[in-house]
């Protein structure tokens, strides 16, 4: 183990390998700094082990369930017998494994000292792991977040997170899920598609709140189709949990009786007990305060991640992790702009956004100011191929760029990349409707919604 205990001081010495700090880790190797990168629990952290990477393998085989289930509409003949989740187990973990062995790899290949430990911060130039200092000329914190709970809701038993949801050897015949949002309606979509009966209870006024209302509306009604029971505006009164299974109470004083509850309301920062606080580092809500370069309260500390205010989202860390890596480098890249970071649901159908949400703009621009253009997924070549219903949403300035691309639809979440490039670089619906768009694809929904919202639409009614 190199630390200071051996006299060696790195260049960069990072608390947390999940998506943040691994990138930051990776980055700063390749720019020439010597790293330290400290990790308790697996390299990759949440998204690779309990998060991103598990939940979608889950997805995909909830997709080859559907299919498999509705491949006579294509001409198959196929027949759907039951979910094996010993199998679905062993394909999740097997993508997972394929992906950490990689990633190890590459930590070794570009020579940066990894410690397994847990660390704890004991002044701005030193991380303590297991009693053992390492010294840096730079920390980064990236110790990333956890699933939250209620008060009075404890975690055990037939009441789980996602953290136990992801390693379920049996599927219950009924599940609700507190909680409307990304975590909650992808694991909905999961559990219905392995016929379990499923119920959402989410207290704000509609699905996925976070999203434009437009895309909340249509998962909604996709929902009903697929018979996935939701309650919202219904904030959770109470849950027993007893011997054969759950009984959950709502405000309004309906009661639902369940196998299992999945809480999924969100997560929190991973900051307590390790010692920001005691060096100085200013908490918000437990959350780490930085400026736009990502610079805490103390001089040559940085944050990336979960940790960080802001959304909760595995590339947005990875993103933050590269900016810092080149901050400390000498490099001076540029800010990330919050607004323009792409967001995926993985459900059935698939929800992806950039940007500003119709009201969010209506809010910031004046209600007069602003343009909005949808076109339906029942005009692309591609969409009905694949047999999805939805529709792309663009939002525009009056006269000015795009500042918000809203779509719902199956395999959406691939179109975002080149919406992103969409908003981010303030394109105009005329420059983005003279691309040529490969036919037939998908994304040629986005280069047909620009043409409408630029004055000619084709495969559209004006």
């Amino acid at each position: 183990m190199s630390d200071s205990a051996n006299g060696q001081v790195h260049d960069v010495v990072i608390l947390g390998a999940g998506s943040g700090g691994y990138a930051t880790a990776l980055r700063a190797a390749q720019a020439g700094l010597s790293v330290a990168l400290i990790e308790r629990d697996k390299l990759g952290g949440t998204c690779l082990h309990r998060g991103c990477i598990p939940t979608k393998a889950l997805l995909h085989a909830a997709e080859v369930a559907d299919l498999t289930r509705d491949s006579e509409q294509f001409g198959i003949r196929a027949r759907f017998e039951t979910v094996d989740m010993a199998g679905v187990n062993t394909y999740k973990d097997g993508v997972v494994a394929r992906l950490h062995k990689g990633l190890q790899g590459l930590v070794r290949n570009r020579e940066i000292t990894y410690i397994e430990g847990e660390g704890r911060l004991v002044s701005p130039d030193t991380v303590e792991v297991d009693g053992r200092p390492v010294t840096g000329r730079n920390v980064v914190l990236a110790t990333g977040s956890h699933p939250r709970s209620l008060p009075d809701l404890p975690i055990g038993g037939r009441i789980m997170t996602s953290d136990q949801a992801l390693f379920l050897d049996n599927l219950p015949r009924n599940a609700v899920i507190l909680g409307g949002g990304v975590i909650g309606v992808e694991f909905a979509s999961v559990w219905a598609s392995f016929e379990v009966d499923v119920t959402v209870v989410e207290a704000l006024p509609r699905l996925v709140p976070a999203e434009d209302e437009a895309c909340s509306r249509a998962l909604e009604r996709a929902f009903r189709r697929r018979g996935i029971s939701f309650r919202t505006g219904s904030p959770l009164a109470g849950a027993h949990q007893h011997a054969t299974g759950v009984t959950v109470t709502l405000e309004s004083g309906e009661r639902i009786e369940t196998d299992l509850l999945l809480v999924a309301v969100g997560r929190g920062p991973n900051t307590a007990g390790l010692g920001y606080q005691e060096v100085g580092v200013a908490l918000d809500r437990g959350y780490v305060r930085t400026d736009e370069r990502l610079r805490t309260s103390v001089d040559g500390v940085y944050a990336v991640g979960d940790i960080v205010p802001g959304l909760q989202l595995a590339h947005r860390g990875f993103q933050q992790g590269i900016f810092v890596a080149e901050e400390i480098a000498g490099l001076s890249p540029a800010p990330i702009d919050e607004t323009g970071i792409p967001r995926v649901t993985y459900s059935d159908p698939e929800i992806a956004s950039v940007g500003l949400t119709e009201a969010q703009a209506r809010e910031r621009f004046g209600a007069d100011q602003v343009q909005v253009v949808e076109y339906n997924l029942g005009g692309n070549g591609r969409s009905q191929i694949l047999a999805t219903a939805g529709f792309a949403k663009l939002v525009r300035r009056v006269d000015g760029p795009l500042v918000g691309i809203h779509m719902v639809g199956a395999r959406v979440g691939e179109l975002v990349g080149e919406a992103q490039l969409i908003v981010n670089w303030e394109a105009y619906p005329e420059e983005v409707a003279q691309l040529v768009h490969a036919h037939p694809t998908q994304n040629e929904a986005l280069g047909e919604a620009h043409l409408a919202l630029a004055g000619k639409p084709l495969h559209a009614h004006s």
